[in-house]
């Protein structure tokens, strides 16, 4: 891993933390990139899709020793992608209707440089307790989850008390599997 250059294609402060924590030196750098996906693809490969959208954006400007990585969470219910909320309301409707229910969390991870590359989705089931209206306005007045998929931070408030039980790994729901992703960059060579 010493020759490489590592590439964090992302500005999430979670993914940040959760790539340095497993010992990853890198540095940011983002495109703008418009996340679309065509309406046939299934909502499970979704994430991994969009994981490799942004990477493509980056990936012509690499030095020859970068290596990008790229990730994109979505929560999905009943068959339904939850995005990031765009106001109070629709974030309190989301949370709404995860409460007292089961979800599911992908999180979708492309590694790649001018000239290999490699992609994976991980998935993490969460069950959550039911939540009263009172709880959900106070978690969105408090921690304003406007810019997470589903409306919520699993590393706030609301994974301390509604998180009633998650099969899968925790790092997937907060935005990068990091014990799949460590186990794909130590195999990853340019």
């Amino acid at each position: 891993m010493t020759n490489i250059q590592w590439i964090l294609g992302s500005q999430s402060p979670r993914r940040k933390e959760l790539l340095a924590g497993i010992g990853v030196e890198f540095e940011i750098r983002i495109k703008d990139t418009e996340e679309v996906y065509p309406d046939s693809l299934p909502v499970s490969e979704v994430p991994e899709f969009l994981s490799k959208l942004k990477a493509d954006a980056l990936i012509p400007d690499l030095a020859d020793n970068e290596v990008v990585i790229c990730a994109d969470t979505v929560v999905i219910l009943d068959g339904e992608i939850l995005g990031k909320p765009v106001d109070f309301n629709d974030a309190k409707h989301m949370l709404s209707r995860l409460s007292g229910k089961n979800h599911t969390v992908i999180t979708g991870v492309f590694i790649g440089s001018k000239t290999t590359s490699t992609s994976f989705s991980e998935r993490t089931e969460v069950e959550f307790e039911n939540l009263t209206e009172d709880e959900i306005e106070f978690y969105i007045n408090q921690y304003k989850p406007f810019d997470k998929a589903g409306s919520y931070g699993v590393q706030e408030w609301i994974g301390y008390v509604a998180v009633k039980r998650m099969q899968g790994t925790y790092t997937n729901v907060m935005g990068l599997p990091t014990n799949r992703l460590y186990q794909e960059i130590r195999k990853f060579t340019l």
